[in-house]
């Protein structure tokens, strides 16, 4: 494998020249650069595989240097250095595309291992097609259904993520196969022989979450009569999936986040100990909505959301509904051919599916055990889903007298807007256009901040 190249910007000579050693000593060639300016010259003619850059410096600052850094080569991944307590400064550099970021004082072994797990990100995209390979060799993904075009771009991230220790977070509504997709990472990672883990934050006491997530060591508490293993050493070697990690209190997540940085967990009453975990998230919230609410940290949501994945309803994905038809009835009637009338097909593929694809193996299954015939008719069908009326073949209902093109272009923009809490790439994919597209409409037509923002 070729010699790595990294890029180190800070104005501390000290500093600098520690960094230089340490990485020097794990193998890597390493430029140094004491401004922003020299920086972005050695960048440009050196082209180095990964960037470290001071935050505070004379001259311009770290931000100025991610900015040109991005501007030339997007692909280049950048780590920030900032100061203890100025973590606000750091989620700034994140969400103009930092990968991640260090905070001084920070160790030797914390900056080699922070530089590591950049490098192997880095990696992703030229070893993709040979991760592609292994991935359908394991069949990582082939518990998971689905032919539209928001599935295929799924599987393709499920293909090239798997096999990496990248922090994934999962959003979707309830039901549309959160759980099936941390599965599939773990099948498709080195760790599939070790332990799956799966954790619904949401259905435990808030007062039992620490001891469940960390454990607890014999009479650190009320009932506390052993020691007892959390789910992180229970996930030790594998990987563990939080879902609704949303629903973590505050002063958990502080836990939280220190156990990703550090591998490091302390249970209650015990001491701390080391672990081997890959953490997998989910969550039916929208979090980057809330952060401003300070109902979850920004620095936690950084961290678990290295890579985003977004699963969309299945209303939003009607192309997929045959298909999971299909295998549900291959699933429960095994053996037996089980048709279902036009009548019944159409109107299974028009409902809503609130309850998306839990609710349609649910109701498959139902009809499957109830059904008069041999086949499944639509009388047939659960009394919720016939009762809905099948989508027409348009959404609009103008008036006799017309009505202008460019209002009913707006009121769709503020309605994308208001269903996607103000998140314009979310909005974007729900009207099926590109973001840049989106953001020239809402010019056009003046739609200000106060019809969302984000994205």
């Amino acid at each position: 494998m070729a010699e790595s190249t990294v890029l180190v910007i800070d104005d501390d000579p000290s500093l600098r020249r520690v960094m230089e050693f340490t990485l020097e000593e794990a193998g890597y060639r390493v430029l140094a650069a004491s401004t922003g300016e020299q920086g972005l010259e050695l960048f440009r003619s050196d082209s180095p595989d990964l960037v470290i850059t001071d935050i505070q410096m004379p001259g311009i600052s770290g931000y100025e240097v991610l900015s040109g850094i991005k501007e030339t080569r997007p692909e280049t991944l950048v780590l920030v250095i900032t100061a203890f307590g100025s973590v606000d400064k750091a989620v700034k550099a994140m969400r103009l595309g930092a990968f991640d970021y260090l905070t001084k004082p920070f160790g030797r072994e914390e900056l080699a291992l922070a530089v590591e797990k950049a490098l192997k990100y880095r990696g992703l995209e030229r070893e993709n097609e040979q991760l592609r390979e292994q991935l359908q060799e394991r069949g990582a993904t082939s518990a998971m259904i689905g032919v539209s075009e928001p599935m295929k771009e799924i599987f393709e991230i499920v293909e090239k993520v798997a096999a990496t220790e990248a922090s994934v977070l999962i959003s979707g509504e309830s039901g549309t196969g959160k759980e099936l997709i941390a599965r599939a990472l773990h099948q498709g990672s080195d760790r599939r022989g070790g332990p799956f883990v799966p954790v619904n934050c949401a259905a435990i006491p808030e007062n039992l979450l620490e001891s469940e997530l960390f454990g607890h060591a014999r009479g650190s508490f009320t009932g506390a009569l052993k020691d007892r293993k959390g789910k992180f050493e229970q996930a030790d070697g594998g990987t563990l999936f939080l879902d609704e990690v949303g629903e973590l209190p505050l002063e958990l997540q502080s836990k939280l986040l220190r156990a990703l940085q550090e591998r490091v967990i302390e249970p209650v009453g015990g001491t701390p100990r080391k672990v081997d975990v890959r953490l997998v998230a989910a969550t039916n919230r929208d979090l980057e909505h809330e952060l401003g609410q300070g109902g979850f940290r920004e620095d936690l949501y950084y961290r678990l959301a290295v890579i985003p994945v977004h699963l969309p309803p299945l209303r939003q994905r009607s192309e997929d509904v045959l298909a999971l038809i299909n295998c549900f009835l291959h699933r429960f009637s095994p053996g037996t051919r089980v048709a279902v009338a036009a009548d019944a097909m159409e109107r299974l593929r028009s409902y809503s599916w609130p309850g998306n694809v839990r609710e349609l193996q649910n109701a498959i299954e139902r009809m499957l055990i109830l059904k008069r015939g041999e086949n499944i008719e639509l009388s047939d069908l659960p009394p919720k889903i016939r009762a809905e009326q099948a989508a027409s073949s348009g959404v609009l209902n103008l008036p006799p007298e017309g009505y202008p093109l460019e209002q009913i272009e707006k009121e769709a923009i503020c309605e994308a807007l208001a269903r996607n809490g103000g998140n314009q790439t979310k909005a974007a994919a729900f009207l099926s256009i590109p973001r840049h597209t989106l953001i020239y409409r809402l010019e056009k037509y003046g739609i200000g901040r106060d019809s969302g923002s984000g994205g």
